[in-house]
């Protein structure tokens, strides 16, 4: 599922059954903390300049979609600004839902992943737990909260578009929970920067995944390599 024949990602036109709505998730563009694999959680973070010119990138492809209808985003400033520079190409406004905000990862916001097991062990412990009520100390969420937070979110947003495609631009973390909500019991690896996933989410509360993790608009810049996987431990 991670690219489709010519990297056509409309398929018919953009036309979209009425009984369906068609979501592009986004992740956002890279941060200074993405690149020394920061642990960001939501901590508000500014793009680099990498992740200012992913997000112009992915902003032209977007704009030569038809029937982009609304563009949603996460309201930490490294999705909003990518969301921004979508939207001043597609000639829509951006309209924030907080509950696509990334995971809160409690005390381990900010700290590199490969010394936060040390640096604080039992936070560290909780995010690797296996149990989906495990919440992280110092405010984090459990996978559970998270989960029914984006999931929840991305519902509002399809019943409230029915029959029309959508900009949705989140984060590392929850692009991975929402594949999960779509295809329980596989794990969907990283999430890069920038990368494009189409979610198709039917009446009936039915959710399938047309094209995952797609990065073949950054394939021919310099921006790829810098393009990092996400997930909880980067945001």
């Amino acid at each position: 599922m991670e690219s489709v024949k010519n990297g056509d990602i409309a398929g018919e036109a953009g036309l979209v059954d009425g009984s369906c709505t068609e979501i592009i998730i986004v992740r956002h563009g890279e941060t200074e903390w993405n690149a020394l694999s920061k642990m960001q959680g939501q901590t508000d973070i500014d793009l680099n300049e990498v992740g200012r010119q992913q997000a112009i990138i992915v902003a032209e492809k977007l704009s030569r979609e038809p029937n982009i209808s609304a563009i949603y985003s996460s309201d930490l400033k490294r999705a909003f600004d990518t969301a921004e520079t979508i939207a001043s190409r597609c000639g829509l406004q951006v309209v924030i839902d907080k509950d696509l905000r990334e995971r809160h990862i409690g005390d381990l916001q900010g700290l590199a992943y490969s010394e936060a097991s040390k640096v604080n062990p039992i936070a560290f412990a909780a995010l690797k737990s296996s149990r989906k009520d495990q919440e992280i100390p110092g405010g984090g969420e459990s996978k559970d909260q998270v989960f029914r937070r984006c999931t929840s979110s991305l519902q509002r947003i399809a019943e409230k578009h029915r029959g029309e495609r959508v900009v949705v631009v989140t984060h590392g973390g929850i692009t991975g929970k929402l594949y999960k909500r779509a295809i329980p019991g596989e794990r969907p690896g990283g999430v890069w920067n920038t990368s494009i996933s189409i979610f198709q989410l039917s009446e009936g509360d039915n959710w399938s995944i047309k094209l995952w993790n797609d990065k073949s608009h950054l394939k021919e810049t310099e921006y790829l390599e810098s393009a990092s996987g996400g997930g909880d431990a980067s945001g």
